[in-house]
C-alpha cells in the first residue's frame, strides 16, 4: 500500500493559489470563499450563481451557465456546461456520439466538499492545467449544489460529525426530503428537474459527491461504482476497471481510497468489519445501473479537515474526467449496446435485488488505537479513538455480491387501469420510460394479477410515505380494462427500471413506497352479528367448510383467539366480500395490446 503523504491546510491552500495564478483571469472572478478563507469557510448560494455566470463570461467558447429548474422555495438550480467540443445542446451530443459526464455536488448540502472541489477542478480543466484535453472528448455538466434550499439553511454544527467548514447547509430540502432517497419516486421539484436534465443529456457517468459519517480512521475516501456488482455484464467489467483506475490515481496522489462504503457491519464496533453491496435505486449509485449508465458514489471521510476533503474530491473529479476522456467513447458504445440487450429482456429472468454472501476476506484496515468501555453518560458501550496512534486493524470484508430476488419479466409488459394513470404517467415521464395509453377498452385480457398473502403498512412515515411490504405471488387471471389503461412494455432500454418500479418485491416499487395503499385499506365490512348468522348458514350448508374451519381452529392458535379473524373466515366466502380489497392494481401480461 502506498504510504500516505500528509496534506496540511497550508499546502492545500498553496495548491489552490497555484491553480488560480495559472489562470488568465482575475482571482476574484473565479475563486471561491473556500479558497479565500484558506478552506475554513464555504460560500453561500449567491456565490454559486455568480460563479456560474463568471465562468461563462470568462470562457465564452467553452462554458454555458444554465438554470435547470427551481427548488421548492423558488431558488434557481444552476448547471455549468463545459466542453471544447462546441456541443451545448443534448441532441448534438447524441448525434456526434460524445460522452457526457455529470458531476453533482450538495445533494446533502451539509456535505459540501463537491461544490468547492468542483469549481477548482473546472477551472483547471478549462485552463488545461489538469485533466489535460479531457474536455476535448466529453461534455461536462457540473451541478455545484443539487439541494439549493438545504444549502441556504446555513449554520454552524449542521454536520456535528464533520470537521469543517465553519458553517454549512442542511441535509434535507425545504420540504424535509432527503434527495438521495428520491431517485425512483421523484417526489420533489429538485429531483424532477434533475431527471429532466438526465433524460435530455443522457449522461454516461453521474458522479455523486458526499461526505461520510462514522468512525475515525486514516482512510480518506471511498469510490463505489455501479455497474460493477450489478447491471449489464459487459458494463460490470468496465465499471470495475473504472473504479480500479480512479482508486489507482488517488493512491498515487497520497490518498488511502477504498472500494467499499466505510461503515462497520455493527455500529460502533471496528472488529465487526465491513460489507460491500448494491444500493437500492432510491440512491444515486443504485439508480443509474438500471439505465445502463455508470453511477459513482464518492464519500470523503468526515473527520478529515475541509481542505483535505476538498483536495481529495478535486483529485477524484480530475481522475473521472481523465478516465472518460480515455475510455468514454468505448464505454458509451457499450452502454448503447446494453440498451439493446435490455430491450430484449422481455420474458427473461432478471435480478431485482442483490445480497452480500457470508464469504469474506481478511483485510488490513488503516485505523487508530481505540478503547471500548461503558459510558458514564449513556451507559452504552462506547468506542473512543486516539488519532495520535495509527493502528492496523485486521478485519473481515464481505465483498461477494450475488443476485437475491429474481423475477421473470413479462413477455409483454405491465397494464395499469386508467383510475391510476395520472400519477403513474407522471412517474414514467420523469424517468423517460416508454408507455402507451390505450384508446379502446381491453376485454378478457390474459394477465397475471398479484395474489396478496400479506400487506403490511409501516406504522411510521418514511420520506413522507407510509411504506408497504407486500408479499404474495403472481397468478394467471383474466381482466377487463376500460379505455385509457396504460401499457408499459417490458421490451425497452430501461426494462430493469420498469421492473424496479412495478414489481412488488422491489424495495423502491411504487407499491412499496405506498402509492397504492388505498387499495389495501378495508372500506366495507359486515357487522359482527350479521357475520355470525352468515357463518352458521355456511357451516350448515357446507360440511367441507365446517371441517376446514375446525381444523384451522385446532392448528392456528392465534386464529382461534381472534374473534375478528374467525368471522372474517366466513365473510370472505360471502358474495358481499370486496373482491378489490388488497388487489394490487398493476397487472402483468405476456401480450402487447394492439
Amino acid at each position: 500500500m502506498i504510504k500516505r503523504r500528509p496534506v496540511t491546510l497550508a499546502s492545500t491552500f498553496a495548491f489552490a493559489l497555484t491553480i488560480s495564478s495559472n489562470s488568465t483571469f482575475a482571482l476574484e472572478n473565479l475563486s471561491t470563499t473556500a479558497e479565500q478563507s484558506g478552506f475554513q469557510k464555504t460560500g453561500r448560494y449567491e456565490e454559486v450563481e455568480n460563479l456560474c455566470r463568471n465562468f461563462q463570461k470568462n470562457y465564452p467558447k467553452m462554458v454555458r451557465c444554465q438554470e435547470i429548474g427551481r427548488s421548492a422555495e423558488g431558488r434557481p438550480m444552476m448547471a455549468i456546461i463545459a466542453t471544447r467540443t462546441n456541443i451545448f445542446v443534448p441532441y448534438l451530443a447524441k448525434d456526434k456520439q460524445v460522452p457526457v459526464t455529470l458531476i453533482q455536488g450538495g445533494i446533502h448540502a451539509g456535505e459540501i466538499d463537491g461544490k468547492d472541489a468542483g469549481f477548482l477542478a473546472l477551472r483547471e480543466a478549462l485552463n488545461n492545467t489538469a485533466a489535460k484535453n479531457a474536455l476535448d472528448k466529453q461534455v461536462l455538466i457540473f451541478i455545484p449544489v443539487f439541494n439549493v434550499d438545504g444549502h441556504e439553511r446555513f449554520a454552524k454544527w449542521n454536520r456535528p460529525n464533520q470537521r469543517g467548514p465553519e458553517e454549512m447547509g442542511w441535509r434535507t430540502t425545504a420540504q424535509n426530503f432527503n434527495l438521495n432517497r428520491d431517485y425512483v419516486k421523484a417526489d420533489t421539484p429538485e429531483m424532477q428537474a434533475m431527471l429532466r436534465l438526465i433524460n435530455q443529456w443522457d449522461p454516461l457517468v453521474v458522479v455523486d459527491l458526499h461526505v461520510t459519517d462514522g468512525a475515525k480512521f486514516e482512510h480518506d475516501i471511498s469510490i463505489q461504482i455501479e455497474p460493477s456488482h450489478a447491471g449489464d455484464k459487459v458494463l460490470q467489467q468496465s465499471g470495475k476497471t473504472f473504479q480500479q483506475n480512479v482508486i489507482a490515481d488517488l493512491s498515487a496522489q497520497g490518498s488511502l481510497p477504498l472500494p467499499f462504503y466505510m461503515a462497520f457491519e455493527k455500529e460502533d464496533d471496528p472488529m465487526s468489519g465491513f460489507a460491500d453491496g448494491v444500493a437500492s435505486p432510491r440512491l444515486s449509485h443504485g439508480y443509474f445501473q438500471l439505465r445502463n449508465r455508470f453511477g459513482i458514489l464518492v464519500e470523503t471521510h468526515s473527520w478529515k479537515d475541509y481542505a483535505t476533503r476538498v483536495k481529495i474530491t478535486r483529485n477524484t473529479i480530475i481522475s473521472v474526467l481523465d478516465q472518460v476522456a480515455k475510455n468514454g467513447a468505448d464505454w458509451r458504445k457499450q452502454s448503447l449496446e446494453a440498451d439493446m440487450r435490455s430491450a430484449n429482456l422481455a420474458g427473461q429472468t432478471i435480478p431485482l435485488t442483490y445480497k452480500t454472501t457470508d464469504q469474506f476476506q481478511m483485510i488490513d484496515f488503516r485505523g487508530y488505537a481505540y478503547t471500548r468501555k461503558p459510558s458514564d453518560i449513556s451507559g452504552a458501550l462506547m468506542t473512543r479513538y486516539d488519532e495520535t496512534k495509527p493502528q492496523i486493524w485486521k478485519v473481515k470484508l464481505r465483498d461477494e455480491v450475488v443476485p437475491d430476488t429474481m423475477i421473470n419479466l413479462p413477455k409483454g409488459g405491465y397494464l395499469i387501469p386508467p383510475a391510476y394513470a395520472k400519477f403513474v404517467v407522471e412517474k414514467l415521464r420523469a424517468h423517460g420510460i416508454q408507455f402507451e395509453a390505450q384508446n379502446a377498452a381491453l376485454n378478457d385480457v390474459a394477465v397475471e394479477r398479484f395474489n396478496t398473502a400479506s400487506a403490511t403498512i409501516s406504522p411510521d412515515s418514511f420520506e413522507s410515505h407510509q411504506t408497504l411490504k407486500l408479499q404474495g405471488n403472481w397468478v394467471d387471471a383474466q381482466h377487463n380494462f376500460v379505455k385509457g389503461a396504460l401499457f408499459v412494455p417490458a421490451a425497452q432500454p430501461k426494462a430493469a427500471l420498469v421492473a424496479a418500479m412495478f414489481e412488488p418485491a422491489s424495495p423502491d416499487s411504487l407499491v412499496s413506497w405506498g402509492y397504492f395503499n388505498n387499495n389495501f385499506e378495508k372500506k366495507e365490512f359486515m357487522e359482527a352479528y350479521v357475520a355470525e348468522d352468515v357463518a352458521r348458514e355456511q357451516l350448515a350448508a357446507n360440511p367441507a367448510l365446517k371441517q376446514a374451519f375446525e381444523k384451522k381452529l385446532k392448528d392456528d392458535k392465534d386464529f382461534a383467539k381472534n374473534p375478528a379473524a374467525r368471522l372474517e373466515f366466513f365473510a370472505r366466502r360471502h358474495s358481499s366480500w370486496d373482491q378489490e380489497y388488497q388487489q394490487y392494481p398493476v397487472y402483468r401480461t405476456n401480450i402487447v395490446p394492439k
